[in-house]
């Protein structure tokens, strides 16, 4: 499908591509994987045009439809499905063409409307905006009405209705909820054309992806499977590598030793010599070369406190009095506990979280926490109100004021921001350098219970495994909001569920509560028209209305008709060429890919009989 041959691409004074060259097999859903920073969306804006390299490098099937989601989708008075049913540019401009169009061109609008499956468009539409947690009732209102966040949900719904031939997701996940991102992870299985998607969700790319695209120095090396077969089979090659070098060391070393005792003596001189020659032509064998990913530093409560650390009973929460959010709360939490808070976006985990820091009081209830209990509290919020002139160097001298400045920078490289990091503005820093420096910094006065709401949002795949390895050392309670599957999984112990004004307890594990999201998305698509009795007032204008409804339908039987006489005759025409008896005795080779193509012939026209079939039993209850 995608083809990128000896591309080389030099910018903002330095190499991203060096002679990298690659292979898409049509179909394949890849995730292309690399180091923050390494060139991801770089390649994605060179794919799209929006970047040129300096020859034709890259290329695509003729007319291949390219998708993204660069941003999110304007705040228009147009209607949230209206919005993503215009993604589908064919469809669209058909059903314009049709306002205006001659009786004669009508016929062949609406054969093509029939060929793509126009009718069903709304409720593929619907099934997706309601897997990325869309209600029945958002449909109607106005793109105008919905916040950044959800529109670039709105993007990434018409970008998935388009099913453009080559779709290309940059961290598709980091503006979806967990619930969004398991719905995600089951649609892009069935996505029918090749999908290209940089993530960092490391159970999206082994359940979702065929292959891996890894980008490093410069290359691009494709493998097959998910991420947990390309890890095996780096650490594989690695092994090699070095099994290689070593050998070549070792004759390197015999050689030189030769050239060095017999190079003086006449006698041995030639063969010196040749040896000589082949240490100079041989080639250094490469290794892969690791970057240090630094650890995360969660240090532990130094002493324990009794038992429950919190508990509610019967308590309500919510910004307005009288008006709760939350009610009739029953839980409590231990110092050993690792809660995995589930729930949609809206159901009231960032209003749970702001209680259990102590940022919200309860409305009504019990309340029970100890007075000596720290919490450390990191969600996203914190990111996006950080000075963006201040320095991570300026941040820590605020928290830690008696400290001495060599102290201070010391905290800030076991933190993994180097010298010259410390001293540069937050507006340069990156989303993941912003994430690990405020991680550790609501963490770095050992607190008894750790809230992380989102926090790995800005992370590339390594530092969530050092995230997972610090809290996994970690010895306080951990109440952990996020999307990320695999580090829920492997963090939390117990699961609690937001829904329904309710926060409870979920019965089953990560599978159940996968199986439980695309059961309710499928759930959450109603039918576009409800079957009810006529009204009188209706019976009496049943003559109109039925006219009005019966043009339509006769002038789609008629379009439906076309279609099957087309696929009729392109059925008869092979027939023909397979009933020549010179085809087997000329070009017998032919025959094959034509007995296939009647096949194909054959299946239509069957889909076309079928068709016109449903149409004209439509048309004659409606003319009855």
């Amino acid at each position: 499908m995608l083809q990128i041959n000896d591309l080389t691409f030099d910018a903002w004074g330095r190499r991203f591509f060096d002679k990298a060259t690659v292979s898409l097999p049509p179909g394949a859903k890849v995730g292309l994987i690399g180091r923050n920073g390494v060139g991801k969306s770089t390649l994605f804006k060179l794919i799209l045009g929006h970047l040129t390299a300096a020859g034709d490098e890259i290329s695509l099937p003729r007319n291949a439809r390219v998708g993204s989601v660069d941003q999110e989708h304007p705040a228009t008075p147009v209607s949230l499905l209206d919005t993503v049913l215009e993604a589908d540019e064919e469809r669209h401009a058909l059903l314009t063409r049709l306002e205006t169009a001659d009786p004669e061109e009508m016929g062949e609008i609406w054969g093509r409307l029939i060929e793509i499956d126009s009718d069903s468009a709304p409720s593929r539409a619907s099934e997706i905006l309601a897997g990325l947690g869309f209600s029945q009732e958002d449909l109607q209102r106005p793109m105008s009405e919905f916040s950044g966040g959800w529109r670039m949900r709105v993007a990434l719904a018409a970008a998935l209705f388009a099913e453009p031939d080559m779709l290309l997701l940059d961290e598709p996940t980091n503006y979806l909820d967990l619930e969004g991102a398991l719905w995600l992870e089951a649609r892009l299985k069935k996505y029918p054309h090749t999908a290209l998607i940089v993530s960092h969700d490391r159970e999206l790319l082994n359940n979702s992806c065929t292959h891996m695209l890894h980008l490093a120095g410069g290359k691009l090396e494709l493998y097959t499977g998910g991420y947990d077969d390309f890890e095996k089979r780096r650490a594989e090659k690695a092994r090699l590598q070095l099994s290689a070098k070593a050998k070549q060391d070792a004759e390197r070393a015999h050689l030189q030793s030769f050239v060095d005792r017999f190079k003086a003596k006449a006698s041995k001189a030639a063969q010196a010599q040749s040896r000589m020659k082949r240490l100079a032509k041989m080639e250094p064998v490469a290794t892969t070369i690791e970057e240090r990913v630094a650890p995360f530093t969660l240090p532990s409560p130094p002493r324990p406190l009794a038992p429950p650390l919190i508990r509610l009973e019967k308590a309500n929460v919510g910004y307005e009095q009288g008006r709760a959010i939350l009610k009739n709360l029953n839980l409590r939490m231990d110092l050993d506990d690792r809660i995995g808070l589930l729930g949609v976006n809206g159901a009231g985990k960032s209003t749970f979280a702001k209680m259990i820091a102590g940022a919200l009081d309860i409305q009504t209830g019990e309340l029970h926490r100890d007075k000596k209990m720290k919490v450390g509290w990191f969600h996203q919020h914190q990111i996006e109100a950080m000075d963006p002139n201040d320095t991570p160097l300026e941040i820590v001298r605020r928290a830690m004021p008696d400290a001495s400045e060599s102290s201070r920078r010391s905290r800030l490289a076991q933190w993994g921001l180097n010298f010259e990091k410390q001293d540069t503005t937050v507006a340069n820093l990156s989303g993941g350098e912003r994430a690990r420096l405020l991680l550790n910094l609501v963490a770095m006065d050992a607190p008894h219970v750790l809230i992380l709401d989102e926090p790995t949002n800005h992370l590339d795949i390594d530092s969530r495994r050092a995230l997972l390895d610090a809290l996994n050392d970690y010895e306080g309670a951990v109440l952990l909001i996020t999307h990320d599957r695999s580090l829920m999984e492997l963090v939390a112990d117990r699961l609690w569920l937001a829904a329904d004004g309710k926060v409870a307890p979920f019965d089953g594990d990560m599978d159940d509560y996968a199986k439980f999201v695309l059961d309710r998305a499928k759930q959450a698509v109603k039918p576009t028209q409800v079957a009810r009795e006529p009204a009188k007032a209706e019976t009496a204008a049943a003559p109109a209305a039925k006219k009005v409804a019966v043009e339509p339908l006769r002038r789609k039987v008629e379009a439906a008709e076309q279609v099957m006489n087309r696929r009729t005759r392109d059925l008869a025409e092979l027939d023909a060429q397979l009933a020549d008896p010179q085809l087997y005795v000329k070009t017998p080779a032919k025959a094959p890919e034509l007995e296939k193509r009647r096949d194909n012939a054959k299946a239509k026209l069957d889909e076309a009989e079928a068709a016109w079939m449903d149409l004209a039993e439509q048309l004659a209850e409606a003319e009855g």
